[in-house]
């Protein structure tokens, strides 16, 4: 029998986590080629904040939040994205924009998707608002 120490098990849960978070990012993104959206960055980190995908298509830029979970469903996913977590999106895709100024044309608008089993469940267009 092994053992591990309570920082290997947090270790472990960390990259099941990461793992799973990219796994979900990789769903995600393949869900919106399919649709016809070009992906302009993955996992765009400022100060702080993460954008984790911003997709085009036809003048309109996406700044998609991706939540991956296994165990909860769709009204815990939801919740996960509380009024802090929206403004960080909001400031990091502000700045994501003032770097990348091709985009600046563009309409914004914020788009979560849920994805569990490796499969987009749920996708909110316009999910929330910022003042850009």
């Amino acid at each position: 029998m092994t053992s591990s120490s309570p920082g290997e098990a947090g270790d472990r849960r960390g990259r099941n986590r990461s793992e799973a978070g990219r796994a979900g990012e990789d769903a995600a993104a393949a869900f919106l080629e399919a649709e016809g959206w070009r992906i302009a960055a993955r996992n765009f980190r400022w100060r702080g904040g993460e954008i984790d995908i911003a997709a085009t298509r036809e003048g309109v830029i996406a700044f998609v939040e991706v939540k991956a979970w296994a165990s909860l469903g769709p009204d815990q996913l939801e919740l996960a994205i509380g009024s802090a977590k929206r403004r960080k999106i909001i400031e990091t895709a502000k700045l994501f924009l003032s770097r990348y100024r091709e985009y600046s044309s563009c309409s914004v608008r914020f788009d979560v998707i849920l994805v569990r089993a490796g499969e987009v469940r749920q996708r909110y267009r316009s999910a929330f608002t910022g003042e850009l």
